[in-house]
């Protein structure tokens, strides 16, 4: 038999040959396409706990781009609430006459809710245009995307524990004209629910943004008018004073007027907080958030393309 027929014997028949294996997904990546496109909030919840150190060191960096190239650094996170306070010490206190709920020291009084908005106003600032301001990382990798607005609001509450030792100092040098008891210990919950809210309505507005560019735009009067239609400068009990209907409906609508009032009732006043509309402004912020993320995760899908 000749070499040439030898050859045509060996060669295998296409026919039956077998075909190569077909080329399939890594289970990370098929895991990671399958949450993008879920729509239930555990499996996103989930994917977020796996993704905690990127979380961490966006936070830090949020932080470290904030306070770059700055002389004074983290002081920046004091000096915003101290110097209003002192402002509006000076021109509502001393030329207008206003006081604060019993006598409280007005300096302590309007400190307590310039502590708490700052942190709200600033988290918001910054959270609201993060995913615009952020879109070269959108476009390119893929992470869950809710790590950009939670990092703004992370490092705005580490400027609120900052600027929280100076809130300390005043506690001390008033020290014989308010009432510290037990009920300090509703700023745990307060803090928490605060932290919520806060969340929620970023998600909800820095989803929105994406959307409508006008929102960018718009949120520095909003949170200016907002910021007047909270009792900082002036006394929840004003309010009440007037109308008893205007105030629960004020209350109601506003969880930061609650988270506020009650901050200043726990820690100053030594009372406990208006349960009933603490337990309002609570369910609110739970219902805000979960809401709020699901909107979020649910336009999350169109980022890469809309920013």
């Amino acid at each position: 038999m000749s070499a040439t027929a030898i050859e045509k014997e060996a060669k295998p028949d296409p026919l039956l040959a077998t075909p190569p294996p077909p080329e399939t997904e890594s289970p990370e990546a098929e895991l990671r396409n399958a949450v993008e496109w879920s729509d239930s909030i555990i499996s996103h919840l989930k994917e977020l706990t796996h993704h905690w150190e990127l979380l961490q060191l966006t936070t830090q960096r949020e932080l470290k781009i904030r306070y770059k190239q700055t002389a004074l650094g983290a002081v920046w996170a004091v000096l915003q609430p101290l110097s209003l306070m002192l402002v509006f010490g000076i021109f509502f206190s001393y030329f207008a006459g206003m006081k604060g709920d019993t006598g409280m020291p007005y300096a302590l009084f309007s400190y307590t809710g310039l502590l708490a908005w700052t942190f709200f106003s600033t988290a918001l600032s910054f959270a609201i245009p993060s995913l615009i301001t952020n879109s070269y990382v959108i476009t390119k990798i893929y992470f869950p995307r809710e790590i950009v607005p939670l990092s703004c609001v992370l490092a705005a509450f580490v400027d609120f524990l900052v600027a929280a030792v100076i809130f300390v100092g005043l506690l001390l040098f008033y020290h014989n004209e308010i009432t510290i008891n037990w009920n300090i210990f509703f700023v745990i919950p307060l803090m928490a629910i605060q932290l919520l809210f806060t969340i929620g309505v970023s998600f909800f507005l820095s989803a929105f943004t994406v959307l409508y560019r006008d929102v960018r735009y718009a949120m520095p009067l909003v949170i200016q008018v907002w910021m007047f239609a909270t009792p900082i400068l002036y006394s929840a009990t004003k309010v009440k004073e007037k109308s008893e209907t205007l105030y629960s409906l004020y209350m109601t609508l506003n969880p930061m007027a609650v988270i506020i009032d009650s901050y200043r009732k726990c820690i100053i006043q030594g009372l406990t907080p208006d349960l009933k509309f603490l337990g309002i402004a609570a369910a609110i912020s739970i219902l805000l958030v979960l809401a709020s993320y699901k909107y979020f995760k649910h336009l999350e899908r169109e980022f890469a393309d809309l920013v």
